[in-house]
């Protein structure tokens, strides 16, 4: 009896359930805008890259896109992507996205906009209406990817 749990400790060593921990790596990309408060563009744990959510930013000026919710939506993909190729992943990455906006009638909108950004094996989505999102923008989206190494 007092053998078992040495052996048990060994042959999970042996087999690989004692993986070793890796520090999540902090992730920014100066194609997409800074972030607006105490958090980082995305960060990468192992295989798995978590995007903060991002605006419809212009990562050069820092203003919006353009007051219209196309312009916006079409950058906060933009922007997402930039992170996203800054981890060395891409948009065929993603598994799951989450999406704000503070109208949903402009659901019809941001269909066809994503649309044009992911065209088979979709991500799965959530898409929210929300009273009000940082800065006042009109879209927000959140991410999340996984690579094989």
């Amino acid at each position: 009896m007092k053998m078992i749990f040495p052996v048990v400790l060994l042959i999970a060593f042996f087999t690989g359930c004692s993986s070793r921990y890796e520090r999540p790596e902090i992730i920014s990309s100066p194609a997409a805008p800074a972030a607006i408060g105490p958090y980082s563009q995305a960060v990468r744990a192992g295989n798995i890259l978590y995007l903060s959510g991002q605006l419809g930013l212009d990562p050069t000026t820092g203003k919006f896109a353009g007051q219209e919710f196309e312009a916006q939506a079409r950058q906060a993909l933009e922007n997402q992507r930039a992170i996203l190729e800054a981890a060395g992943f891409s948009l065929k990455d993603v598994v799951q996205c989450q999406v704000f906006l503070t109208e949903m009638d402009n659901y019809p909108a941001f269909n066809a906009i994503y649309g044009e950004y992911f065209e088979k094996n979709f991500p799965a989505r959530a898409v929210l209406e929300v009273s009000r999102i940082p800065a006042d923008g009109l879209v927000e989206v959140m991410m999340v990817a996984v690579r094989n190494r």
